[in-house]
């Protein structure tokens, strides 16, 4: 009686919403209120601040910074490295962003990645890397050792991230491979010990030896991208079905040159454990509900995109199982001892509905009863941060009204044998 009288008082709420500022479609406003979701929310746009990271080493010209963007940049207290600016403030033809000095990315996504704690010498994998900022804060963070591997199934947007890591420097030790998230199979090349470099000489020179690879360049002449074509392409045999695995970067430090094809492309089929990553990002594919930006995207969109990718139910159950198999993947190629972060941007206002819970505690529970050598960890820096106990302990939800930053869920996995 007591969970109907809140669910009444819930449902009371939702009936006495002023309609949003915008026009949402009637298709989505009915999905809102189907799932307990008011769509004032979507109203807080204007209000939310937009979040940008300096790079390392660009702190000396915070005050070119707001020069040229003709704000001041608030201080992320609980966030080091991130500023808050007005919401419509454009930096993308700004000399600094131009420059590789600034870039942006949402508080929330922040927070996702310092979870992981990365350390010097670590070997982490993002295993849906695309559109690239959350790489991008990883590599940073990586530093001079250790090697940064990202993943995502389609090239366009995984390009995008090599695009970004070139322009802000930070591509040394990172690999990037077009494959699926859900079967990718390759350890990280510092942790097998056969993977020496085949050289030629003492001083590293391996040019003339076939099939080894050179330092990459953008500036593949055709001819050399067609012949290579295949050679980079390797069928993983990881479950029933094939999966392709296409390398489309990788940096001077990130132990690929001078590797043959075979070498790179070696394969843990079962569990990685010594031999796995030592921090593992799953930042899965999701329904972007708790993302009021993103929503608000289909505007330029169309609607009716939003009706293929968000409002159709056969959709939503094949992204659930989807994130499953994705955070199972991560799990698999994960180091004893290591730790994996579980995000996604569908995370709403409490109280939880059944959407957002779909995709973060259920699939987190889920996960956690097929593996009993994986335990949820305490996320010790969320003690200073804006957000919200999830529906399981040791979980947190980041949202619009609390953080004043996108929806998002956060959950910290350790990997204990």
């Amino acid at each position: 009686m007591e969970n109907q009288g809140r669910s009444e008082r819930s449902n009371a709420h939702l009936q006495k919403e002023p309609s949003p500022k915008v026009p949402l479609p009637k298709s989505f406003l009915d999905f809102l209120a189907l799932n307990g979701l008011s769509p004032s929310v979507y109203d807080e746009i204007d209000n939310l601040p937009r979040y940008i990271r300096l790079k390392p080493g660009s702190e000396t010209l915070l005050a070119d910074v707001e020069a040229e963007l003709g704000c001041k940049l608030e201080n992320v207290n609980w966030l080091p490295g991130f500023f808050a600016i007005a919401s419509q403030i454009q930096i993308a033809r700004s000399k600094v962003y131009c420059e590789g000095k600034i870039y942006g990315i949402d508080a929330a996504s922040g927070a996702a990645v310092t979870t992981l704690n990365v350390l010097p010498g670590d070997h982490i994998l993002d295993l849906c890397a695309a559109p690239g900022a959350k790489l991008c804060m990883l590599a940073e963070l990586l530093g001079s050792s250790g090697s940064l591997t990202g993943v995502d199934i389609a090239k366009s947007r995984l390009a995008a991230c090599r695009t970004m890591l070139q322009k802000y420097a930070l591509g040394g030790r990172c690999r990037l491979f077009v494959a699926d998230g859900t079967t990718f199979s390759l350890l990280p090349l510092g942790t097998c010990t056969e993977n020496q470099p085949v050289m030629e000489s003492e001083n590293g020179d391996c040019r003339g030896k076939k099939d080894v690879y050179q330092e990459w360049s953008s500036r593949v002449p055709w001819s050399e991208r067609r012949k290579s074509k295949d050679t980079n392409r390797i069928q993983l045999n990881v479950t029933s079905k094939a999966n392709t695995c296409e390398l489309i970067f990788y940096g001077k430090h990130s132990g690929v040159i001078g590797l043959r094809k075979e070498q790179l492309f070696q394969t843990g089929k079962e569990e990685a454990n010594d031999g796995g990553y030592d921090k593992v990002l799953v930042d899965a594919e999701c329904t972007h509900d708790g993302s009021v930006k993103h929503i608000l995207k289909f505007e330029d969109w169309g609607w009716d995109t939003l009706q293929r990718r968000l409002l159709n139910s056969e959709r939503i159950g094949s992204v659930t199982q989807l994130q499953l198999q994705l955070l199972t993947n991560g799990f698999r190629l994960l180091k004893v001892g290591g730790s994996l972060v579980y995000s996604t941007c569908s995370c709403r206002l409490l109280p939880l509905n059944s959407l957002t819970v779909a995709q973060n505690e259920d699939v987190v529970e889920q996960f956690l009863s097929n593996n009993h050598s994986a335990e949820l960890q305490d996320i010790r820096a969320a003690e200073g941060w804006p957000c919200r106990s999830g529906r399981i302990p040791r979980t947190i939800r980041f949202d619009t009204c609390t953080s004043r930053t996108s929806g998002l869920f956060i959950a910290k996995i350790v990997k204990l044998f």
